[in-house]
């Protein structure tokens, strides 16, 4: 099989069938072998029965439908675990994406021998108060993961050798920053492609505010597991160990003090448990031991960690 196209869904009963009519045309022109794996995460406007009357007339369609609403993230990792096509192209449903491109999309993939590229939306048909913030996160994660050709991470329209979605696991709301994940899983050669973004036809964006406080987070997770997932006592026992020596040494700096004056009849004016230092010396000690234990829980449990990704699918078609 050549592509798969992969398409996470809320609530999109009606852009559905025009989407898959225009993936068809495409995909007929090519002469490509192809699927199309729209998955449901959890709708309620009836996308599901759209989805079940379209497989009834396409074969190439391969429905998937949560039990409730996951996320995008959950939706595009089981698509990618059913994805079978040597291209695996991932686009929205709101049609504000271009099924054209994905002719290019995978030329390159194939003849330019490229891991991954990303959609890059010049112009684009959002609010400022889309467009600002993305810009910043953007900036932040060039910065932070060294991927510096990328302009815009959070494009839905993206292209993977199949190898690259069956190497990296997403979860939480991960799927804003695939690339880092691709990058951290060793697959290098990424790049991106200037693609058109078209206003939205039907319904209203799904995502709120939000998102930009759990994009941040996520960001900042990615980064602590990509460098610490495998050796979490690097990070947690190097910090306990500072810690627990600072204290230490402040510890012993106020009692060779008070030994000095006791030694020479020397007055003090306040006792030990009088001073600042004192406590400071002893919070250092115990969040020192507690960062080097809690180094060694993590070092177990990631060692014998179950799969993180497990989410109820009520029916396939």
């Amino acid at each position: 099989m050549d592509i798969s196209v992969v398409v996470p869904l809320y609530n999109e009963a009606e852009s559905l069938p025009e989407l898959t009519d225009w993936i068809r045309r495409v995909m007929g022109a090519k002469s490509f072998a192809y699927e199309i794996i729209l998955v449901d995460d959890g709708s309620d406007d009836g996308s599901w029965k759209v989805i079940e009357a379209l497989k009834a007339q396409h074969p190439e369609i391969i429905g998937i439908k949560f039990r409730r609403n996951y996320g995008k993230s959950a939706a595009l990792n089981v698509g990618f675990e059913a994805a079978q096509g040597d291209v695996v192209i991932t686009m929205d449903a709101d049609l504000q994406d271009s099924p054209d491109e994905i002719p290019e999309l995978y030329r390159r993939i194939r003849e330019e021998n490229l891991d991954l590229i990303s959609g890059w939306k010049q112009k684009r048909y959002d609010p400022l108060t889309k467009t600002i913030p993305t810009k910043f996160f953007n900036a932040v994660t060039r910065s932070m993961s060294g991927i510096q050709n990328l302009h815009d991470f959070n494009c839905g329209l993206k292209a993977y050798r199949k190898e690259v979605v069956k190497n990296i696991e997403v979860y939480g709301e991960m799927h804003r920053y695939i690339p880092v994940l691709a990058k951290w899983a060793g697959f290098k050669k990424i790049d991106e492609q200037v693609v058109e973004h078209r206003a939205r036809k039907y319904g209203t964006t799904k995502f709120g505010f939000s998102r930009f406080i759990n994009g941040f987070l996520d960001l900042l997770s990615i980064f602590f597991v990509g460098k610490f997932g495998k050796r979490p006592m690097h990070f947690f026992g190097s910090l306990g160990v500072i810690s627990f020596l600072a204290g230490t040494i402040i510890a012993l700096w106020i009692i060779s003090q008070k030994l000095y004056h006791i030694s020479y009849h020397i007055p003090y004016t306040r006792e030990i448990t009088a001073q600042p230092l004192f406590y400071i010396a002893l919070v250092a000690i115990v969040v020192g031991f507690q960062l080097f234990l809690t180094g060694f829980i993590a070092e177990l449990v990631s060692r014998n960690a179950p799969e993180r990704n497990s989410y109820q699918i009520e029916k396939t078609v």
